[in-house]
């Protein structure tokens, strides 16, 4: 077996003091090697600059005892200090979404570690089941009628302690309505009583031990569930489907002991219980709140105007928040660290893994004029893209066979590492939140293939060498800290720099480059897909977004469904900037029309970068063609590529200083599935990117150039180009004081 190191830190942002945990994982090797270094370059082709990074003294570099780490994959909720009950009911609505998929719970006090308490759940044949052990005797009932995938069910159990018997009822709710025509209920006596000693209520997983004082889970369900119950004594059906509408005004009222309703704290990790002893609860691993339940009438689509109507949460058993490893190693960032990425490279024999990290400048202060904005919550959609690898479409849009390297085939080996928004989970639902407590395997400055969208860390250090090349200081933040600190986090910069794909944005941080560039602040967006899906943060989870793909129709596996459009994290519409009334082009001036993987090509100057308002940017620059070379497939325009378009928002005042042309057959519009070998960019004009300026009130200006490839020209011939050359006069331009002028209007 060869060696694999992974690793990850609990913090991607840091100032000086600020502490840093880092977790590593290693296999097949006894100890590993630690060092920081600061990151400057990517590793490149033998035409780039390639891969530069500089060591950096810390007390951390030294050796370290290796030892494998495990992640506790899969959601659930956990309810501790259960009162121990001798005949119960337990109940609650059910939406299966993968039943054949072995043994899972759904509700119980089940320790699978000693054998003991009870589950309700779905047995290996994928029928509703109740198992009762006693730490010596285990049986399991089952209805023996396998439940239906994506069909709300009602599902209870209930055990007489006097009699020993268990009634298991599996009954299916057609249109709204009970339907007794294909409900099944099984009651016999079973040989052993329940006997529960941890005292911990499960919901959508069962106790399977715990390991250094970190609870084990296992049996985790696939599916929503809806309005769970608890009742301390043997319910009849009537009552049970009384019970299951509103447990209050229920004949069971007496008897209620839990009655948790899933649709109070959706924005939070709670769950609530309605009941007399407020059994609240803990999500762990955030399955999916905001769900629309077995009740949903189609007439709301918000679970903010009718919370009655969304009491579902859909649990996946490969859901995954923190990864919950243990600490290897602590940095304290000293303070006379320059600002700038960093990681922490660890190496094993024949293995290596980076874990980056950004160091700002000391809180309330800024050490340059420029900032780079690092696209944390982009490097977060992408972690660990599963789909890159595995899915025959990858090689179709690149147009040859997809390259991967022994960091790629690791993450195959360990699905446990979770998933990307691109992906989707075992039962086929859409992932809608991405974190990075976890380690990722394409944020890494090593890739095997960098001209793809997927790996943008690697592509962003282009960026970074860039500016390194041209001597100019610069600070770091990631946007991540800008949503959570806003305009002001920002102010005081002159200039803006962006990455090459800065895709998932909030509304926070879309207002704070807003308000930056109306109030005299120039910004360079030297990239493409930028500014494209909205996400929301929590303040009280850090490292993660969701992402909800609203009105995304023809991708099925992004869909999040009917009426689960909106965020549970904030309750703000999910999708599209473009479809929610904050399109890119009104921010940058362009905004993305196509992608293709196979080849970029070039800019050809137009006829008004002859204005005198764009004159600064051609100093020096003769060539009507412009990047005709590069080492992201060949060209600086490719990769995903965005135009000017004035009925999406485009400011009339902008002047397109070039626009590609040539694209190939490979190339799709964002409205297509496929790419169409009978429509390219030379029948297509619309399919190209443009380059764009324009002047913003107060003195500022904008700069964009709608192409991911373009930072793979600017190195091109050692920095000797006319791209490195024009986009070195924007920049020296952008940090002259003299304000730039809005144009008098036609």
């Amino acid at each position: 077996m060869e060696p694999v190191i992974l690793g990850y830190s609990d913090r991607d942002s840091a100032r000086a003091g600020d502490v840093i945990e880092f977790k590593v994982s290693c296999e097949a090797t006894a100890t590993y090697r630690a060092d920081i270094v600061r990151l400057v370059c990517c590793e490149t082709s033998p035409d780039g600059p390639g891969f530069k990074e500089v060591e950096v003294e810390s007390p951390i570099s030294q050796d370290y005892p290796a030892r494998r780490q495990t992640n506790p994959i899969g959601s659930y909720v956990v309810v501790p200090d259960f009162p121990q009950l001798q005949s119960f009911t337990v109940l609650a609505m059910i939406w299966p979404t993968r039943p054949e998929g072995g043994a899972q719970a759904i509700l119980g006090d089940w320790d699978e570690s000693s054998r003991e308490g009870f589950y309700l759940g779905i047995d290996e044949s994928g029928a509703l089941a109740c198992t009762i052990g006693d730490g010596t005797t285990v049986v399991t009932r089952s209805t023996g009628e396998p439940l239906v995938a994506r069909h709300w069910y009602l599902a209870s159990v209930s055990f007489d302690a006097a009699t020993s018997i268990i009634r298991l009822q599996q009954e299916p709710v057609v249109g709204k309505k009970w339907s007794t025509a294909r409900a099944i209920l099984v009651e016999e006596s079973v040989p052993c009583k329940p006997a529960a000693r941890s005292r911990t209520f499960m919901i959508a997983a069962w106790h399977a031990g715990e390991d250094k004082g970190r609870l084990i889970t296992g049996g985790h369900f696939d599916g929503k569930v809806d309005r769970p119950r608890v009742a301390s004594r043997v319910l009849q059906i009537d009552e049970i489907q009384s019970f299951v509408q509103a447990p209050a005004a229920s004949h069971a009222a007496d008897a209620v002991v839990a009655e948790w309703d899933f649709s109070v704290g959706i924005e939070t990790d709670r769950v609530h219980d309605a009941g007399p002893n407020a059994l609240h609860g803990m999500a762990v691993n955030l399955p999916t709140r905001g769900m629309t339940g077995f009740n949903w009438s189609a007439t709301s689509w918000s679970w903010q105007h009718a919370p009655n109507e969304y009491g579902a949460i859909h649990f996946h058993s490969d859901d995954l928040y923190d990864a919950g490893w243990q600490t290897d190693f602590t940095l304290t960032v000293p303070a006379k660290w320059r600002s700038g990425i960093y990681a922490a490279r660890l190496r094993c024999e024949g293995s290596e893994f980076h874990i980056p990290f950004c160091v700002r400048p000391p809180r309330g202060t800024h050490t340059a004029d420029v900032l780079f904005l690092v696209p944390s919550a982009t490097y977060m959609a992408y972690a660990n893209i599963f789909s890159r690898v595995v899915l025959p479409v990858t090689d179709l849009l690149i147009g040859k066979l997809t390259l991967v390297d022994a960091v790629d085939l690791a993450m195959l080996d360990h699905r446990e590492l979770g998933l990307s928004t691109y992906d989707t989970h075992l039962d086929g639902s859409p992932v809608n939140y991405s974190s990075r407590l976890r380690p990722i395997t394409n944020h890494r400055p090593r890739e095997s293939d960098i001209s793809m969208a997927y790996n943008n860390f690697a592509t962003d250090l282009l960026i970074v060498d860039w500016l390194e090349n041209l001597d100019v200081d610069f600070d770091v933040m990631t946007d991540e800290d800008l949503h959570h600190e806003g305009a002001k986090a920002i102010s005081d910069y002159r200039v803006v720099i962006t990455s090459t794909h800065p895709e998932y944005f909030s509304i926070e941080m879309l207002d704070a480059l807003e308000h930056f560039t109306r109030l005299g602040g120039r910004l360079m967006y030297l990239g493409g897909n930028g500014f494209y899906w909205r996400v929301a943060f929590r303040a009280d989870k850090p490292g993660v977004i969701e992402l909800r793909r609203s009105q995304q129709t023809t991708t099925v596996r992004w869909n999040p469904g009917p009426g689960q459009y909106f965020h549970s994290f904030t309750g703000e519409h999910g999708g599209l900037w473009r479809d929610i009334g904050r399109p890119p082009q009104a921010l940058v001036g362009v905004g993305f029309v196509a992608q293709g993987f196979d080849s970029s090509s070039y800019y050809r100057r137009t006829s008004d970068a002859d204005d005198p308002r764009v004159a600064f940017m051609f100093e020096g620059v003769d060539d009507e063609l412009l990047g005709d070379f590069g080492l992201m497939r060949g060209g600086a325009a490719g990769i995903e590529i965005d135009r000017y378009d004035v009925r999406h928002g485009s400011p009339t005042h902008a002047v397109i200083v070039a626009s590609s042309e040539g694209h190939t057959n490979v190339y799709e519009t964002y409205d297509e599935i496929v790419p169409r070998s009978d429509l390219n960019g030379d029948v297509r004009p619309e399919i190209r990117a443009d380059m764009v300026f324009f002047e913003c009130p107060n003195g500022g200006a904008v700069f964009s150039v709608g192409s991911i490839a373009y930072a793979g020209s600017l190195s091109h011939n050692g920095y000797e180009n006319h791209i490195a050359q024009l986009t070195g006069n924007v920049l020296r331009r952008f940090l002259d004081p003299e304000p730039f002028l809005m144009p008098d209007p036609a």
